[in-house]
């Protein structure tokens, strides 16, 4: 256990950053999941446009890197693009 007050400040900083993030990347797996659910109905394009911009979102508050957030959009948009070939 810290014993400087900086570090004690730090600390709590981290664990509420840790919290705000987790929260966050739990959305991105819940919307993603949302999006490929939604796919066939009425609300299919406003799910997965909310979907990326979560995601875009996650990226320009630093939470995940960009270019994984590339490469969550990319796989989502093939999973979306393989499933609508299938219908």
């Amino acid at each position: 256990m810290a014993n400087i007050k900086s570090q004690i400040k730090r600390n709590r900083q981290n664990e509420a950053a840790r919290l705000r993030n987790k929260a966050v990347k739990s959305e991105l797996r819940t919307r993603t999941k949302n999006a490929v659910a939604a796919l066939g109905g009425e609300d299919e394009e406003a799910t997965l446009r909310l979907a990326v911009k979560r995601i875009d979102m996650a990226a320009a508050k630093g939470v995940i890197h960009k270019n994984q957030a590339a490469n969550r959009k990319s796989g989502l948009m093939r999973r979306i693009n393989a499933l609508r070939a299938e219908q």
